[in-house]
């Protein structure tokens, strides 16, 4: 069993981990979309296509599955075009860039200035929830948010909870829809975000609770949501709808990769 180890290469170890993290972010992508039942039952069939070539060698199935697995491609590409899309544009964004530099240059400063700005939205958020004054405020993670910027006002400004709370003041000429926060900055305010068609929303809730749920049904971005009927504050985020939030939830979650 040592001698065996011993033969395994560095750039074996990294080749196996960088499968598994494939794997696991692609998991993550289908799970958004809800195709995760395909994905495994794409992974089921590599495997069972692995066993028939490589280990029992049967060469009638095995050239058999290989016409499926080559066809397979390509139909998987015309499926998933719009996920692949959406992958490709993370990864290339600037978004993808500072991820892939936090890997090598995560420090303390960082992780110090992004709390700062997360209590700056939360902050603000329960200082609107106690005026009983509405807003949508939806977070990019990952998925670029630009098409649904480029509907409302471009803005551009340094994220800060007096900024935030004018924004959405009752009488703001912005106040109606959609704030949008990529990075460090407001991006945009006044935005209009798609309606989710989810028959389960309770009834009682309104435009502002079905427009973040739509956001996050599409996008993997946190949608904050305050309710000017209530005063209460709900999180929308990869499709699930959480209704009356605390402000340390609210913290935790925001803080959560």
């Amino acid at each position: 069993m040592i001698e065996f180890l011993s033969k395994i290469e560095i750039k074996t170890i990294i080749d196996i981990g960088l499968v598994i993290f494939f794997l696991y972010e692609t998991y993550l992508l289908m799970r958004k979309t809800r195709t995760v039942t395909i994905f495994i039952g794409v992974l089921a069939f590599i495997a069972m296509w692995l066993l028939v070539t490589q280990i029992f060698q049967l060469r009638i199935l095995g050239a058999i599955m290989d016409r499926f697995i080559n066809v397979g491609f390509i139909l998987l590409v015309v499926v998933f075009q719009k996920e692949i899309r959406e992958f490709l544009q993370a990864v290339g964004s600037n978004r993808g860039i500072r991820f892939i530099m936090k890997l090598f240059n995560a420090n303390k400063t960082d992780a110090d200035e992004n709390l700062k700005l997360i209590m700056s939205i939360v902050l603000a958020s329960m200082d609107m929830a106690k005026r009983k004054e509405g807003a949508l405020i939806a977070i990019e993670q990952t998925t670029p948010l630009d098409s649904f910027e480029e509907t409302g006002e471009i803005l551009n400004a340094d994220i800060s909870s007096r900024l935030i709370e004018n924004i959405f003041f009752k009488n703001s000429p912005l106040h109606d829809g959609a704030m949008i926060i990529s990075g460090k900055k407001i991006k945009a305010a006044g935005c209009i975000l798609p309606v989710s068609q989810d028959q389960n929303i309770p009834k009682h809730l309104g435009l502002r609770h079905r427009s973040g749920l739509g956001l996050s049904q599409e996008t993997d971005a946190k949608v904050i949501i305050v309710s000017e009927e209530t005063g209460k504050i709900s999180l929308a985020y990869r499709g699930e709808l959480t209704l009356g939030i605390s402000a340390e939830q609210l913290q935790q979650e925001l803080a959560a990769q």
